[in-house]
């Protein structure tokens, strides 16, 4: 097939005479400016509450325990149900026909004198590790977070090994407190005046 000559486009070059109209047309203005308030949303990444009340925790808080007047580093475990507490020198013992235990809180630089308390029941714990079964006492104490003062139910066990001396589980926070993993040390911490 023969190849047809392709006409080449005619470009004009603007003269007075030729030239586009150009028409300045005036910037229009509102006659009306609405204002509108901007109001700042709520700041979680300072936020010490929800906004239905609800305390926010970080994966570690401070935790007092008024009965020792001492405040403790707890990470909070959402995997775990019941809490638990660094104990040492476990004793189980009977008083007026219920079961008791006899137990020092230890970890680190932190020693109690002898504590007594009533045991609330026994629970069987496996180590994920091991395939052996411990048999530890569930005894219920006061615990403070910030102005959040609640009991709850503490497992005793040796957990000097471990970063934390207190681990808090659900039985603790669940329907009065939310967590935020992204987020540590988010409450005060509570010191006793001497």
């Amino acid at each position: 097939m023969p190849v047809q000559p392709v006409e080449k486009p005619v470009v004009e070059t603007p003269t007075e005479d030729n030239a586009p109209l150009v028409e300045t047309l005036p910037v229009l203005e509102p006659a009306h400016t609405l204002e509108t308030e901007v109001k700042p949303k709520d700041d979680f990444s300072t936020a010490k509450r929800t906004s239905d009340g609800k305390i926010i925790l970080g994966e570690k808080e401070w935790a007092y325990i008024p009965g020792l007047k001492e405040s403790f580093k707890a990470r909070i475990d959402t995997g775990a149900t019941t809490s638990s507490i660094s104990a040492v020198d476990v004793v189980p013992f009977e008083r007026d026909g219920k079961d008791w235990v006899k137990f020092r809180i230890e970890h680190d630089n932190i020693r109690s004198e002898e504590l007594s308390l009533p045991v609330e029941r026994w629970v069987k714990i496996r180590q994920s590790s091991t395939d052996k079964t411990q048999r530890r006492a569930v005894v219920v104490a006061w615990i403070q977070i910030g102005d959040l003062k609640e009991q709850t139910e503490f497992t005793l066990a040796d957990r000097t090994h471990l970063t934390y001396p207190l681990l808090l589980g659900r039985s603790f926070f669940k329907d009065v407190a939310v967590v935020d993993v992204s987020r540590q040390f988010i409450q005060d911490k509570r010191t006793d005046k001497k």
